[in-house]
């Protein structure tokens, strides 16, 4: 039988159930719009989230930490192999925070074909001095074109810009906890005592916020050299070293090649951040749990729906297999309403789907912890929009299989005789 003869037959009949058939095709669209809503909302705020952990992280974070040796000397003593040793109170071992050979270590590292970028740090502890009120002072010193290109540091700054840190002598992004507690403002010079004693008069020329208090109440950034200079070093001064990869999933491999063959400690992305990996995979798979049982749920009404249509036709298919249908072509007249019926929600659940996703970004959010953050964050994947025209489509077809295969075993003479 030609399909469009099956197809025309299957219009007519969910043109004369418009209802019915409205209400099948509403409870797509209804499964389908919030698919749509909640993958581009909830993938938006995951996007957000890392990109507040990510975006400031580096892939690779090198360091000296200051731990226990492990290697006691009692162990080099072989008369003692065979004996089980105790040490307490182990102390760690002596040696600067500085990364040795920073510079060295630095090129080697971008002259690798799987990073992108490499970018010193210099970490100094201080405090700031607020008349006779001394605050907690954490001043990281860095390369600030660098670290606004690869590390979007200009997202964070709420007053200023960060290239000031770049043109004005002994700058500070003061942290906008530090500049509310001391009520400085743009263009002010604080004072900074290093853990030495020594004073050290500095410009805010700007303010820094990352969202977390604990974070803003005491940390700062400067330039690389003016860092040195607070802690009485020299321009070769490096305490972290930080490595931007093209993939950030060779992270754990290469920072565990970095640690063997330079002797220093590496953390990799993942390790640094699993727990937070974790949440963001388990929101993800709530939002597919909920959105399919959505589905499900619309599957069940065409299911039903195609159901009380088989046996309001009865007539009409006994007249068509006597008139020289097969009950195969039977099924199909009715597994291509339900894939009719599918197609149509889906694609109106995707356009009500994709404007009131447009209408939650426009939203406005603001709050004091994201002040770069001015709507609510919603992502418009265009992959999102093919699966849901695809779980339209998958989902009425097992709902229409069942009753099509019904109405395929009718046996016309039956219900002919029961007439």
């Amino acid at each position: 039988m030609k399909y469009s003869i099956i197809f025309s037959i299957a219009r007519t009949h969910l043109l004369t159930r418009k209802r019915q058939t409205i209400v099948a095709a509403l409870g797509v669209t209804f499964g389908i719009a919030s698919y749509v809503i909640m993958m581009g909302f909830m993938t938006g705020l995951n996007g957000l989230l890392d990109g507040m952990i990510l975006n400031r992280t580096p892939h690779i974070h090198i360091y000296n930490e200051l731990a226990p040796s492990k290697s006691q000397p009692i162990e080099k003593v072989s008369k003692y192999n065979e004996h089980k040793k105790i040490v307490r109170s182990v102390r760690p071992k002596r040696k600067q925070t500085r990364v040795r050979n920073a510079n060295a270590l630095m090129r080697e590292l971008a002259a690798l074909k799987e990073v992108k970028a490499v970018t010193p740090m210099v970490r100094a502890q201080g405090f700031y001095l607020a008349g006779s009120t001394q605050l907690s002072a954490s001043l990281i010193g860095v390369d600030v074109l660098m670290e606004s290109e690869n590390y979007q540091l200009s997202d964070y700054i709420v007053g200023g810009k960060a290239e000031n840190l770049a043109t004005i002598d002994n700058g500070i992004l003061l942290g906008i906890g530090a500049a509310k507690k001391m009520s400085v403002s743009s263009g002010d010079k604080i004072q900074v005592i290093s853990p030495t004693g020594t004073i050290f008069q500095l410009k805010v020329v700007g303010f820094f916020q990352s969202g977390l208090a604990d974070i803003d109440n005491i940390q700062s950034y400067v330039s690389l050299k003016t860092a040195q200079r607070i802690m009485g070093q020299s321009v070769n001064y490096i305490t972290d070293i930080n490595v931007k990869l093209k993939d950030m999933n060779l992270a754990p491999e290469l920072s565990k090649d970095i640690e063997d063959n330079y002797e220093v400690n590496a953390v990799d992305i993942q390790t640094a951040n699993a727990q937070f990996d974790t949440g963001s995979s388990i929101r993800t798979l709530i939002s597919y749990a909920v959105s399919i049982t959505l589905l499900i749920v619309a599957g069940f009404g065409i299911y039903n729906i195609l159901n009380m249509l088989i046996y309001e036709k009865m007539n009409d298919i006994a007249i068509l297999k006597a008139t020289g249908f097969s009950g195969r072509d039977v099924e199909r007249i009715f597994l291509s309403q339900a894939m009719i019926i599918g197609l149509l929600g889906g694609i109106l659940g995707v356009i009500v789907g994709y404007f009131i996703s447009l209408l939650i970004s426009r939203t406005p959010f603001e709050t004091e912890a994201l002040p770069t953050i001015k709507t609510y964050p919603v992502n418009f994947e265009p992959m999102y929009y093919v699966i849901a025209i695809i779980f339209a489509l998958v989902s009425t077809f097992f709902a229409g299989y069942l009753p099509s295969r019904r109405a395929k075993r009718i046996d016309p003479v039956d219900i002919i005789r029961g007439q």
